[in-house]
């Protein structure tokens, strides 16, 4: 299925940013606001709201660095790693919901919207993923291990949409004590699904960095989209 792409420019109070909008060849879908890693709107991002349009939803990925470059893209090599951190320590997270909220309002605007909302985010965006779910701001939210999420608990009983949780058991990030302690606080929510892939690193979906595994990255595709397909 072919798709169509561009940047779009979404406008705040504290100025404009940009947002990639992947639209799949029906023209209409339910939508999907992907957050990105700490490494911007980069050519991964962008595949992945291309493979997700691919399979029938409307995506938007808004560049959340924008206050500090325009369009900042990294790659996964050790200055890369270094400035990436530097964003997402200098990044108010206040200020990244506002964003999010604004993207999902502009897809929102999109005359082909057939349907809900779900936010899809991967590392720091993960975190930012469970937050939108917290905050009411979609109807589905999934995170691909979601750095943080243990920190922020004390969110759990203001999650009333469903949820998914992708881990990998050997993340080096995430320690597996975490992912427990997560499982834990939401033993009791039906709602809140987690999966953990043996074997899988950090970074496990993206074939970019050494820390792809396939086998994990195809399964959390399929595991996502039969999660979209019964709640979104």
């Amino acid at each position: 299925m072919s798709v169509t792409t561009q940047w779009i420019e979404i406008t705040s109070a504290e100025g404009t940013f940009g947002a990639y909008l992947a639209i799949p060849h029906t023209r209409k879908g339910p939508g999907i606001v992907l957050i990105q890693e700490i490494f911007g709107v980069n050519e991964h991002i962008r595949s992945v709201a291309e493979q997700y349009a691919a399979d029938g939803y409307l995506v938007i990925a808004p560049d959340l660095f924008w206050r500090h470059g325009h369009r900042i893209e990294l790659g996964y090599d050790e200055a890369s790693w270094k400035r990436a951190v530097e964003l997402m320590n200098a990044t108010d997270s206040k200020k990244a919901q506002a964003d999010i909220k604004l993207a999902i309002d502009a897809l929102k605007a999109q005359p082909g919207l057939d349907g809900r909302i779900a936010s899809i985010g991967f590392c720091f965006g993960g975190m930012l993923s469970y937050n939108t779910a917290a905050n009411g701001f979609v109807d589905v939210a999934i995170a691909y291990y979601g750095g943080g999420i243990q920190n922020q608990l004390d969110r759990a009983d203001e999650i009333k949409v469903p949820v998914l949780m992708h881990f990998g058991e050997q993340d080096s990030h995430i320690p597996i004590d975490a992912v427990k302690q997560i499982a834990e606080r939401f033993e009791f929510n039906d709602d809140v699904d987690i999966e953990v892939y043996p074997g899988a690193e950090h970074g496990f979906n993206c074939s970019h960095r050494d820390s792809y595994n396939q086998r994990a990255a195809v399964e959390a595709h399929g595991n996502t989209l039969l999660f979209l397909s019964q709640n979104l």
